[in-house]
């Protein structure tokens, strides 16, 4: 895997390279400290992952953000925490908060491979099939059927969409409204630009995360209102 780190603290991006020499099938091509700089390496390199802080001097890391290619995924490593839900409307696949704990680094690190490991495997012709219990996916060249009341949440990865069920993950060429359209409104919600929860699986929600499981899913600012009326329906 090619990455890149762009801090314009010069510790930061020294911890972070420590941090990525565990890893041997990681190859850091590049190491800048302004967005501006690293935009110009990105013209013309090819890299699968972006280590990106948000606020720096010029142009500011949501904004080189919105300049990615489709497939180089994304984590944000910021001492800013109320940027976490702006992050995931540029398709972050994660975001952290200095100081930078080692175990959620790596965390972070080993959701990169396995999402690279889904965009490898993903068919770039979209096709879904849509009834009133399952939808029919085409992914690594065969169809499966997934039955509406087995998705737990369904998360928007530039082009793709990545459905989340109990024990697996099913990655198909889709984009998230295509596929909200299509499904049940009175059990999926959207809840960002990048989220669709299955309502009967939300275990805890605050003003900003819902929690299903072990996975924490931002809410957008501009979806929370209809988020609690849905919920608050739901309870009735």
């Amino acid at each position: 895997m090619k990455c890149i780190i762009v801090d314009d603290e010069p510790i930061a991006r020294m911890g972070i390279h420590q941090l990525l020499q565990e890893y041997s099938d990681i190859e850091v091509v590049g190491s800048f400290n302004q967005a501006k700089t690293a935009l110009s390496f990105l013209q013309s390199n090819e890299v699968d992952l972006i280590l990106l802080d948000i606020e720096m001097n010029g142009m500011t890391g949501i904004e080189l953000a919105r300049t990615l290619a489709t497939q180089t995924m994304l984590i944000f490593i910021t001492a800013h925490p109320e940027y976490a839900t702006e992050s995931y409307e540029v398709d972050a696949i994660d975001y952290l908060v200095k100081p930078i704990h080692s175990d959620r680094f790596h965390k972070a690190i080993r959701k990169a491979f396995d999402y690279l490991n889904l965009l490898k495997q993903a068919n770039n012709a979209p096709s879904l099939n849509f009834s009133a219990d399952y939808i029919l996916v085409r992914s690594e060249r065969q169809f499966v059927k997934i039955e509406h009341k087995n998705i737990l949440f369904i998360e928007g990865l530039k082009d793709y969409v990545i459905i989340h069920l109990p024990n697996s993950r099913i990655i198909t060429n889709m984009n998230l409204k295509t596929i909200h359209g299509n499904l049940p409104n009175d059990i999926f919600i959207r809840v960002s630009k990048s989220y669709i929860v299955n309502k009967n699986y939300i275990n805890a929600y605050d003003n900003n995360i819902i929690k299903i499981f072990d996975n924490e899913i931002p809410i957008g600012s501009k979806y929370l209102d209809d988020f609690r009326q849905l919920v608050i329906a739901n309870k009735k």
